[in-house]
């Protein structure tokens, strides 16, 4: 392998990390920055359900073209529409002006990834290693992800509340925050810039390509039916995103944006430890074992943090239920390279990523009217925890007979 090329998978590693710091360090105070502007419980659900749609339309259509317009382009180009949302965020109250700068931009409410980073970068990895690294190699990729998200938050969290301690106004020190969110996004530029033609497809296999739908040619029926499966997961991921449990352990518990932010750092730390840990599992009882008989637990977790009378033992079952939470994701994203061809491998990945922004799309909005209720503060948790099962026991029964090629 080319020394340029060597250089392409931990320049993929950094700006993974530079990302996903940028989306944690986010996701603690976007919507205290919100209802600071003034936005309602309802309001800020539906900017973010605009927020994860417009991801959606705007990484389908940049993923499916990525392979043929150029992988180092699009990541270029969703690092501008980050740094642009970032911006309108910092510059304007104006709920409208939000909603469209949410539509068109890069913002993670979750803290997850968002846009069309993911997609491209994993095309570009899978290229790059060979496939018995792939699962391992994703692993890594999930945990620096992990770590960076985690480290994001407690930094969010903390600076905010540092700020006002000092007598700032509780608006501007989450403007802060959204201003090294947008300088986040210049970063990334700098560093796709830096990317070699090693991560893209070989010109001759694009040439010979059959006829593509949304990208996809041999693989698109099995990548058809994860998607439907990814998006049912996604819808309830979307009932508590991380900023929404951020509020949700404000209002129940009073808690500030630091000890929210260091509640998350220590759950994506151990998000990121269970990614690791998935690529020995796979590797004794396969890719679609470790997804569901992983994820089972972690949702029946999820369904008992409401039910905890304090806030420690609320903290404590959250936490361990982010301790297996993201050991289904490395091996979903292996197994999703694993099955389809290597020139629909962008566009495979774009599109499952895609059907999990739109499953997720509408639920932050009915997290939003539940959190308006107090008799329903607590509804999110329940429903998330039994759709995610629903997911698991469907994908294990359609895809446990279709164990990857490699």
């Amino acid at each position: 392998m080319p020394a340029s090329s060597k250089a392409d998978i931990p320049r993929l590693f950094a700006t993974r990390i530079v990302r996903l710091f940028c989306y944690g360090f986010l996701s603690v105070v976007l919507a205290l920055y919100l209802a600071e502007v003034g936005l309602g419980e309802k309001q800020i659900g539906l900017l973010f359900t605009l927020t994860l749609a417009g991801d959606a339309g705007i990484s389908l259509w940049l993923t499916t073209s990525a392979d043929r317009f150029g992988r180092r382009r699009t990541l270029l180009l969703g690092a501008l529409l980050m740094i642009g949302a970032g911006a309108v965020f910092i510059l304007t109250r104006n709920p409208f002006l939000l909603m469209v700068a949410a539509i068109i931009g890069v913002i993670s409410p979750s803290g997850n990834e968002i846009g069309p980073f993911l997609s491209v970068e994993q095309a570009g990895l899978a290229q790059l290693i060979p496939d018995q690294h792939r699962t391992y190699t994703f692993a890594w990729y999930n945990l620096s992800g992990s770590f960076a998200t985690a480290a994001g938050a407690l930094a969010g969290g903390w600076l905010s509340q540092f700020m006002q301690g000092s007598g700032i106004p509780a608006l501007e020190s989450y403007r802060v925050v959204l201003v090294g969110y947008a300088l986040g996004g210049a970063v990334l530029v700098t560093l796709f810039l830096g990317l070699s033609a090693a991560i893209e497809v070989p010109t001759g296999m694009l040439q010979n390509a059959e006829k593509r739908t949304l990208g996809l040619h041999r693989s698109r029926n099995v990548v058809f039916r994860l998607s439907a499966l990814f998006s049912l997961d996604a819808f309830a991921g979307g009932l508590v995103v991380q900023s929404m449990i951020a509020y949700w352990f404000h209002v129940r518990f009073g808690v500030e944006a630091g000890i929210i932010g260091s509640i998350f750092f220590g759950a994506n730390l151990l998000a990121g430890m269970s990614a690791l840990l998935a690529g020995r599992l796979a590797k004794k009882i396969g890719l679609i074992n470790t997804m569901v008989f992983t994820h089972v637990p972690s949702n029946l977790l999820l369904m008992l943090v409401p039910l905890m009378p304090t806030l420690p033992l609320a903290i404590l079952v959250l936490l361990l239920r982010f301790s297996i939470s993201q050991m289904d994701v490395p091996t979903r994203q292996s197994y999703t390279m694993a099955v389809v061809e290597p020139d629909e491998r962008s566009a495979a990945s774009g599109v499952t990523s895609i059907a999990r922004s739109v499953g997720a799309a509408i639920s932050p909005s009915l997290t939003g009217i539940f959190l308006s209720v107090p008799a329903l503060l607590s509804a999110p948790f329940f429903l998330a925890g039994g759709l995610k099962i629903i997911y698991d026991l469907l994908l294990y029964r359609s895809f446990r007979r279709l164990p990857p090629p490699s």
